[in-house]
Parts: structure tokens; sequence; C-alpha cells
């Protein structure tokens, strides 16, 4: 059975004193993090990243079982993993705002599984769920529901199970990113944009919730293979350069700029679509939603040089580049253990790692 807390599937009891391993899986790595305890408070002890070769994993649906066990048996060898927690491939993962009426109400979970088919393409007695209260009065109950089909927990579990590998949770990528990304307790409201290798993640939380997801296949690869085509190069030379120039518009640029921007653009206007849809849209009993604060922007590729100002200047709003270590250390008083740019792309591992500290 799930706990009844948003997006964490078949939770385990914590230890504080034991380490803990945050272990993000996607379709082209698994990027791994262990954080301990320490006399200031929580510290890196290893991390690292395996590349999962293409078909093993597909938009977050395990296809071969065996070789993705294959590396989870060597990960366990060589870095000694015990027990970890897992992310959860948000394409994978249902998120949808549910009003009961109180009168009459005798089972909240029954009465969900009554209207899953309503609001997902699946049959109910395929899913597992689950639920987090996020407002009541008199009248009615507004929850936020999570929803999963059971064969895709079912698969990541079978192939944790014969790694001899403990998955003490399962969780939303986004939830373990907002404890990453966020100071411990702020309820606001923010759009969360992980740019990734291959694709990019846009959530919205709104009191320590993630109330929306949406995954959109362009990536900091998808950029670089643009340049590589444009000026007839390596990927490895497209890539370099993209990371030296990024998206400043200057004489020597310019043609690297445009390029850039072309792809750019279109995850702009992903960005803006949702952005708008959620400060149009009216919650059940017809209140405004709550402002987006900031759009906050993590993984591999959100440090491209100018595509914060860009994002900022383009959609007039607050735009940020991630500090994943805002809930683990100090940065005046200690240095991360490791650069601005890895950690970045380790914000779902983090997360994932500082749910064996705290509870959200």
């Amino acid at each position: 059975m799930l706990s009844n807390l948003q997006n964490r599937f078949f939770p385990m009891p914590r230890f504080l004193s034991m380490p803990s391993f945050g272990l993000d899986i996607s379709d082209e790595s698994i990027k791994f993090i262990e954080l301990v305890t320490a006399r200031n408070g929580i510290k890196v002890n290893k991390y690292g990243e395996k590349k999962i070769e293409p078909g093993i994993i597909e938009s977050g649906k395990i296809k071969d079982l065996v070789k993705l066990g294959e590396i989870l048996t060597e990960l366990k060898r060589d870095e000694g993993i015990k027990s970890v927690r897992v992310s959860l491939p948000e394409e994978q993962v249902y998120l949808f705002r549910l009003r009961l009426e109180k009168i009459n109400l005798t089972n909240i979970r029954e009465s969900i599984e009554l209207s899953l088919e309503d609001h997902i393409p699946i049959p109910a007695e395929e899913v597992i769920f689950d639920y987090e209260i996020l407002e009541e009065d008199n009248k009615y109950l507004d929850l936020e529901v999570t929803a999963i089909t059971k064969s895709i927990i079912e698969s990541y579990l079978s192939v944790f199970q014969n790694a001899s590998i403990s998955a003490q949770s399962f969780e939303l990528e986004a939830q373990a990113i907002i404890r990453s990304v966020l100071k411990k307790g702020d309820l606001g409201t923010y759009m969360i944009v992980d740019f990734g290798q291959r694709r990019t993640g846009i959530s919205i939380v709104s009191r320590g919730i993630v109330t929306f997801t949406s995954t959109l296949d362009l990536g900091g690869a998808t950029l670089t293979d643009m340049v590589k085509k444009n000026f007839k190069i390596s990927f490895e030379e497209a890539e370099k350069m993209k990371r030296e120039y990024g998206l400043q518009r200057n004489n020597v640029n310019k043609e690297l700029f445009l390029v850039l921007l072309n792809g750019v653009s279109i995850l702009r206007d992903e960005i803006s679509k949702h952005f708008m849809y959620w400060h149009t849209h009216k919650e059940e009993d017809g209140k405004e939603m709550p402002s987006i604060r900031k759009i906050i922007l993590c993984g591999g590729d959100s440090n491209l040089i100018g595509l914060s100002e860009y994002f900022s200047v383009s959609m007039k709003t607050k735009v940020e580049i991630a500090d994943v270590w805002v809930n683990i250390l100090d940065k005046e008083k200690f240095i991360p253990e490791m650069n601005f740019d890895t950690s970045l792309s380790f914000a779902t591992a983090l997360g994932l790692a500082l749910g064996g500290f705290y509870h959200d």
C-alpha cells in the first residue's frame, strides 16, 4: 500500500545515522550520489554516473530488464550500494487535481479509485495511486492525485530485487528536485525547468507539492546536434563550441547564436505556454492560481551562457539557476564536493538522497 505522502511509492523506515543513496535513472544514464551525516551537517560521500545503452530504457519504460539489472549489479559491486531511493520517470506518471464532496464521503481512496478513469487513460485496476490533501472546508476536499501503471512499478521493483538492492522508495523526479533546489519549508509557487541532455522536464510546485509536470523531447544534446549539423563538425567540437560561447550575441558568435536560438526558442515557447496557462487557469472553487514567483533552472545544460537571461527578458519574469546545496551546506563557509556545472545535473539524485534525512 502507498504512503499518503505525495509522489512516494513503497517507502520504508529511514535511519538518520545511515547513509542515504539517491539513484536518478533516465533513458541515457544512471546518476548516483551518497549523502552521509558529518560534523557540520550533511556531506557528499560519493557520486558518479553510468551510461545506459540506447534501447534499455525508453521514455522511462524498462525494455531490457536483464541488461539494466547487470548495470545495477555492477554499481552495487563497485560502489557498495545496498539500498537506494529511486526516481520515477515523469513520462509515465499522471498528476491531476480532484475535488470530493464531503457529504456521504466514507473512504477517500475508494472515491479516488472511482474517479481515476475520468482523468487518466488507464483502467483503474491497472493503476497504483497516491494523494495529498491540498485544501478542505466544510463541503469539499481538494486533492492532488498521483497515479502510475502497476506494470511500471513492478518492472522497477523486479530489476532492483534481481540485483539484490533494496529500493527504499520510488519518487517523482520533480518532487526530488524540489527538495534539492528549494529551501526546506518554502511553500511558494515556482516553475522548475530541468534542462537535461535529451529532454527537459517542466514542473510547477505550489505549497511544497508538485501540481503539474510536462516533458519535452529537447535537451542540451539537441542543441549540440544543431551546431554539429550547421558547422559540419564533430559532436565533441560542437559541444565545446556551445559551452564556450553559448547565447552570447556578438560579431564573432553571430552564426552560433542564431543556431542555438532556434532550439532554445522552442523550449522558451513551451515554458511560456505552461506559464501562461497556469496564470489564466482557475482552481476548482474559482480562485486564481497563486502567481509563479520565479523560474528555476537545473539540469546539465541549464547553465548555458546567456540562457537564464534570455528566458528572463523574453518572458518578462525572474529566472535563476538553481542552488542544489541550499539544504545541504552553507557555500560561504564550505566548498561543495563537486563543481557547479556537475551539481546542476545531479539535482534529482541529490533530492532523492536528501529524502533520507527529512520528510517533506
